[in-house]
């Protein structure tokens, strides 16, 4: 399962994070409510799966979607994390997502 999005591939988009992989990467929140996706969420990481599951931002996701929220991630096993947080601020640039900071 994947999709294409702002130029980078993604995997998901999944109901549960325990479908991502354990691998560098930058993710993605969503919340789909009605037939709108919207991004709620991004950053990056070392390990996309264990970062997810145990966010410490985790409970801004459902104050802040009224439908189903959603788990993707694009991977990066040739970028650092400088690499990444750069594909994490182009992602947030774009999307202004109300969790996180830029």
């Amino acid at each position: 399962m994947g999709f294409e999005c702002w130029r980078y591939q993604f995997d998901g988009a999944y109901t549960s994070p325990d479908f991502l992989q354990s691998r560098s990467g930058v993710y993605v929140i969503w919340c789909k409510s009605g037939g709108d996706w919207i991004v709620i969420d991004v950053g990056e990481a070392g390990d996309v799966k264990e970062r997810v599951s145990n966010h410490d931002r985790d409970d801004c996701w459902p104050r802040n979607c009224s439908g189903t929220i959603y788990y993707s991630a694009t991977y990066t096993p040739n970028l650092q994390q400088a690499g990444r947080m750069e594909i994490e601020q182009k992602i947030r640039e774009l999307t202004n997502p109300p969790c996180g900071e830029r």
